[in-house]
């Protein structure tokens, strides 16, 4: 999903997709998906998980230590949504019931991974593709996987 702490790819849509999924919602991520943000998400409570708490975050950011306490920071949006980086994915993804992925069908040189999907414990429920175009340098396809 990544390299050198950024998106390998820009797809405008995915983009798109990502703001209207995740507006009204808690996002969780760690520090450095957090530090690669231009600037706070609008309409989105940001917890951010840091073993460094005391570097500096902005006043609207809430910063735990632990995953546990950002489910708990969380515990008022129905729908959490965990955004990244790859060691929050791997911590979280026995917590979630449903995943939302954009597959990019291109492969890439990358040093952060989101976890393999079990198909035995996940069952795809969605899927949605788009071609590469004027807009989109690679062809990706939404996934919705639910929790068996």
């Amino acid at each position: 999903i990544g390299k050198d702490n950024s998106l390998i790819w820009n797809l405008p849509d995915d983009l798109k997709r990502f703001k209207k999924l995740t507006s009204g919602h808690c996002i969780i991520m760690g520090r450095k998906t957090f530090d690669s943000f231009p600037g706070l998400l609008p309409n989105r409570k940001h917890i951010v998980i840091s073993r460094k708490p005391n570097i500096y975050f902005p006043d609207e950011v809430i910063v735990v230590s632990n995953f546990n306490d950002a489910l708990s920071a969380a515990i008022d949006d129905h729908s959490p949504f965990i955004i990244g980086g790859g060691q929050i994915y791997n911590l979280a993804i026995r917590y979630c019931d449903k995943i939302e992925l954009t597959r990019v069908h291109k492969e890439f040189e990358a040093d952060t991974f989101f976890p393999k999907i079990n198909e035995n414990e996940w069952r795809l429920i969605a899927e949605e593709r788009h071609e590469k175009d004027e807009r989109h340098k690679f062809s990706f396809t939404y996934k919705t996987y639910l929790k068996i």
